[in-house]
């Protein structure tokens, strides 16, 4: 079995589970039914979130990132990557500061998703040299919303050594 078989199967259990709850509450009820309209909720803290889906898929993405993936597969797994940071985006959406910090939440916010999104466009055309620019950018986008609410973290992209052996 190929090493990047698990994070594949892993990622597509991740991608079939949210296409199929993307269309779960939407559209018409059956005749005679009321529209069900879900309340959006946070239920994972912001800090759970930046460690469990912003910087694990931030690190993945270094990694496929750090030499030219060999592998299809690869691409479609780093498009995925980077689309999940997109999604985090907006679930950072439902976790606006409760203080007069809102607006520029929201402005950090799309800002990464729209970077997130940009680099996985990238990543679906193979460009290497490009991807590795928007990843680079993506990092600056991190860091700015870090330095605008005063999160000690800054994200330092390829500062990983490469792993041994390869």
């Amino acid at each position: 079995m190929n090493r990047s078989t698990p994070r594949l199967l892993g990622f597509t259990v991740v991608l079939v589970l949210t296409c199929a709850m993307a269309g779960h509450g939407q559209g018409p009820g059956k005749a005679g039914q009321p529209k069900v309209t879900p309340k959006l909720e946070p239920v994972a803290e912001t800090k759970l979130l930046m460690e469990g889906l912003a910087h694990a898929n931030f690190r993945g993405l270094e990694k496929l990132l750090s030499q030219p993936p060999a592998e299809l597969q690869s691409w479609t797994f780093a498009r995925g990557q980077a689309l999940l940071i997109a999604e985090t985006a907006n679930l950072l959406m439902l976790r606006p500061p409760k203080n007069q910090g809102q607006p520029v939440w929201f402005e950090r916010a799309t800002d990464l998703r729209k970077q997130a999104t940009q680099l996985a466009q990238t990543a679906a055309k193979q460009d290497y040299a490009g991807s590795r620019a928007e990843f680079k950018q993506l990092a600056v986008t991190c860091n700015r919303c870090h330095q605008t609410f005063r999160v000690d973290v800054e994200i330092v992209p390829f500062a990983m050594p490469p792993p041994k052996g390869e």
